[in-house]
Order: C-alpha cells, then sequence, then structure tokens
C-alpha cells in the first residue's frame, strides 16, 4: 500500500512539475514583437538549405527575431500584427543586382536593336530631351511599384539625379543601392565628368548613414568614361567606403574599343588603373575570358547577370557557371525596362536556368537551388550585404516575400524551390515586407497610390513621345 502511494505521490508531482513548466515556458515565451508570418513554407535561404512546411518568421522593428515552426513560433511570440500565409511560399525578398529604375519610362522605346545602336540613335538622345529630377521621380515611383508587386525588395541601380531616385525609394520603402553616374559626354545632371564627381560626392554625404539607401558611384563604362576620371571613381568610394557600379564587357564592341586602344580586355584595363582595388559589382561580364574571370575573383568583384537583357540585344551569354566555380559572387538584375522590358527577378530565374542549360548543352547546369540562391543570398554576397539581407535567418534585416500556390498553374506543388523558378510570377507575390514594414498585403501596396503612380507616368509618356521626334521604325 505505500509503495502505491509513493508511486501515486511521484506521478502526480511528475504531472504538476510538467504542468509548472510548460506554464512558465509559455509565460517565457510571450515576448511581444512587432510582426508574425505564420503559417507558410518558408524557404529561408540558410547555408543548410532549411525548408520548414509550417513555418513563421517572427520580427521586431526591422529584424528578424526568429524563424522555425509555426506552432513554436507562435507560443514564444505575440504581436499587434500578424500575416497568416497558409498555403503560400515565405521567402527572402528578391534582390536586383543592375537597373536603371527610371526607364521604366522608355519601357518599350526602341526594341528589336542592338547594343551601340540602340544606345547611340535612341535611347541617349532620348535621355538628352528627356530626362529631369521630375523625370526620374516619376520613373522611380513607377519602377517601385512594380518592384514591390513582383517581390523585389531590394536592387542596385544607375542613372542622373540619383538624389531624387533615393527620395522615391526611402518614400516607397525599398532597399537599394544606388549609384550616381558618371560619364564623360555631358548628361541632364552634369556637364562634365568633373560636374558629375561633385555631385556624386554630395549624394554620397547626404546618404551615407541611411539605412534604406546605400549611396555609390557608378561610372557607366570603360569606353565612356576617361582613365582619369575611373581613377578618381575609385578614390572617391574608397575615401567614403562606398560601393561602385560600372557596366563590364557587355558587348563585343566594348571589347573591341578598350583594346584598340589599351590593348587589353576591359577587366584587365581596370585592373592596370587599380580600379578594382575595393567594393565593386559590374554588370553585364558577357565577355571575359578566363583570366579576366580569375582577376575579378582574386579582387572581390561582385557581378551582376542581366540574360534577359542580353538576349534581347544580342549581346551574348555571360559564363555564369564558370564565374561561380571560381567563387565569384554574382546575382541576377533585370537590366533597365527599356531593354527587359520589366523588372520581374522571377523570369530573370526562370531565364537564367533555361539559358545556361541550353548553351552548355546540360540540363543540370544552373540548377533551381542556385538560381534562386543568385536571387536572394548571392544576390547579397554580390552587394556586399549578405550579414544583412539574403536569407531569413534570426538578426538580419526583416525583407521577405510570401507567393501565393492556389492557382491552376501553381498546382501541384511538389518541390517549393521548383516551383519558385519554374512556375512562379511575380504577380503570384502576394506579400512584400522592407526592414519589417508592410509595404504590400493581399496585392494592395500601401506606401503608394497605385492610382496616381501610373496615372503620372502615363503623363510622362506621353512628354516623351512628344520628345522623340520619330519612332525607331521611321528612323531606320
Amino acid at each position: 500500500m505505500r509503495t502505491s502511494r509513493f508511486l501515486a505521490a511521484i506521478l502526480a508531482l511528475t504531472l504538476v512539475t510538467a504542468v509548472l513548466v510548460h506554464v512558465s515556458l509559455r509565460g517565457q515565451a510571450a515576448s511581444t514583437v512587432s510582426l508574425l508570418v505564420t503559417g507558410g513554407t518558408v524557404v529561408t535561404m540558410n547555408s543548410a538549405g532549411q525548408v520548414i512546411p509550417d513555418g513563421a518568421v517572427a520580427i521586431s522593428a526591422d529584424k528578424i527575431v526568429a524563424v522555425g515552426p509555426s506552432e513554436d513560433i507562435v507560443q514564444k511570440y505575440s504581436a499587434p500584427q500578424r500575416i497568416d500565409v497558409r498555403g503560400q511560399i515565405v521567402l527572402p525578398g528578391l534582390i536586383n543586382t543592375h537597373t536603371h529604375a527610371p526607364m521604366v519610362l522608355y519601357r518599350g522605346l526602341a526594341d528589336d536593336l542592338a547594343l551601340m545602336d540602340w544606345l547611340n540613335h535612341y535611347i541617349f538622345p532620348a535621355e538628352a530631351k528627356t530626362v529631369s529630377p521630375d523625370f526620374v521621380r516619376i520613373g522611380t515611383r513607377l519602377a517601385a511599384l512594380e518592384m514591390i508587386e513582383s517581390g523585389t525588395t531590394t536592387f542596385a541601380d544607375m542613372y542622373y539625379f540619383e538624389d531624387d531616385i533615393a527620395e522615391a525609394t526611402r518614400e516607397a520603402g525599398l532597399r537599394a543601392v544606388l549609384g550616381q553616374s558618371v560619364i564623360k559626354f555631358p548628361v541632364a545632371d552634369a556637364k562634365t565628368p568633373e560636374d558629375a564627381l561633385v555631385r556624386a560626392e554630395a549624394f554620397i554625404r547626404k546618404w551615407k548613414d541611411d539605412p534604406l539607401v546605400t549611396p555609390a558611384v557608378a561610372p557607366h563604362a570603360p569606353y565612356t568614361v576617361e582613365p582619369g576620371t575611373l581613377k578618381a571613381v575609385r578614390e572617391l568610394a574608397d575615401r567614403y567606403g562606398v560601393p561602385v557600379l560600372i557596366h563590364l564587357a557587355e558587348t563585343r564592341d566594348e571589347v573591341k574599343i578598350i583594346q584598340d586602344l589599351h590593348r587589353q580586355s576591359p577587366t584587365q584595363y581596370l585592373e592596370s588603373l587599380g580600379f578594382w582595388n575595393g567594393r565593386t559589382l559590374a554588370a553585364h561580364a558577357v565577355w571575359l575570358d578566363d583570366a579576366d574571370i580569375a582577376t575579378l575573383a582574386r579582387r572581390g568583384v561582385g557581378l551582376a547577370h542581366n540574360p534577359e537583357s542580353n538576349m534581347k540585344l544580342a549581346s551574348g551569354i555571360a559564363a555564369v557557371p564558370k564565374w561561380l566555380e571560381q567563387g565569384i559572387h554574382a546575382g541576377l538584375g533585370t537590366d533597365g525596362a527599356a531593354s527587359n522590358n520589366d523588372l520581374d527577378i522571377f523570369e530573370a530565374m526562370r531565364f537564367a536556368a533555361l539559358l545556361h542549360k541550353v548553351a552548355t548543352s546540360d540540363p543540370r547546369v544552373m540548377p533551381a537551388r542556385q538560381v534562386l540562391e543568385l536571387a536572394t543570398r548571392r544576390g547579397a554576397e554580390a552587394l556586399g550585404m549578405a550579414d544583412r539581407i539574403g536569407t531569413l535567418e534570426a538578426g538580419k534585416q526583416a525583407d521577405l516575400i510570401t507567393m501565393a500556390t492556389d492557382g491552376a498553374r501553381q498546382t501541384p506543388m511538389f518541390d517549393p524551390i521548383s516551383h519558385l523558378v519554374y512556375v512562379a510570377h511575380g504577380d503570384d507575390v502576394r506579400n512584400t515586407v522592407v526592414a519589417g514594414r508592410v509595404l504590400m498585403r493581399d496585392r494592395q501596396v500601401l506606401t503608394l497610390d497605385a492610382t496616381s503612380v501610373i496615372r503620372d507616368a502615363r503623363a510622362m509618356a506621353e512628354r516623351v513621345r512628344a520628345a522623340v521626334s520619330a519612332t525607331p521604325k521611321e528612323k531606320q
């Protein structure tokens, strides 16, 4: 009898202890955060490739506090704002490593042309007649609306009046690396390269400590910027600790121009100037030889792959698989919407995967996970921002998107990674969050008035139409 009573007492004590521990844990876990995103398939893109089928993300202010199973997260955290995304995929916000945001206002202005013809006979003349602070503000708002709706949370830009682009970007709530352009001929915001450098320094000083905008200097390309100016750009960027953005080896024509002038490839020419001795992101890099790739890898240069623009302008196919084999930090870009003609990184992912398979005659090249890495954590590495963005992990900035999976095109879904690369489109994005701020919820953009953005863009497009005296077909 005593034994039975003793065992009963032990059992009762054990049950009470278990209840107390459970209550204690729940009490300890009732931490308040600002936002919970719960119930979705969380594709973390962390180094382990973790995917959580019924997962959640806890966000406090601008940072991720925790990522894990929904049951665990909701027990540990409460929040005044909660987004239930059951049936959706949750992933890091996409990173567009190369674009020219205001050029959405030239979307479709000149198509089916080679790059040099397109630039010299259509785009540069159109810019000379139409680019202004008003133009870039309106264009950037339109680009920001498109990016928020299609899942881009960070973009790298090079254009004119970059200060106005920064203001519009911050208004929209996006994260960006923004490069003030430097070029050898007179442009809308600078009559000389020296003027452009002065403007670039003022831009850097103003935005250096902004939480969303990273200022940069953006010499257009080796063939449009003189050697002394390229050296001055590097010195300016290094003095303030900001990145440099540049176009590199986009076409055979560019390579020929530099070889004729300097008897070197564009990459080796810039190496001879000491240009790569600092944080740099180069766009396109289509025409690189093995020595060029080795140089860029050794210097830690990030590269932006723009498959759609390169295909549309017939510029060539970048050796992205070789880049990655050599350890180059690479991301995906759309380029400007004047040569793409949209800013949808989901399309860039799909084209990147398919282009390199057919180019190498190997269907195993550029698998879905690797391509998704280019659009997320590898893109963050290319921008030098991997410590802040690109994955869903505690301590990172709270930049994420959620994707619908309930439509006919999205059914069935066996593998969320494959689904994101080969099935998803930008308009499948349902929610967009940057630095913990909800920019779009259930397809409703909250930081921009879509109606007025589109109205202003259409009005500006009419001004562009009037300024451009003839269509491309009439000029040909």
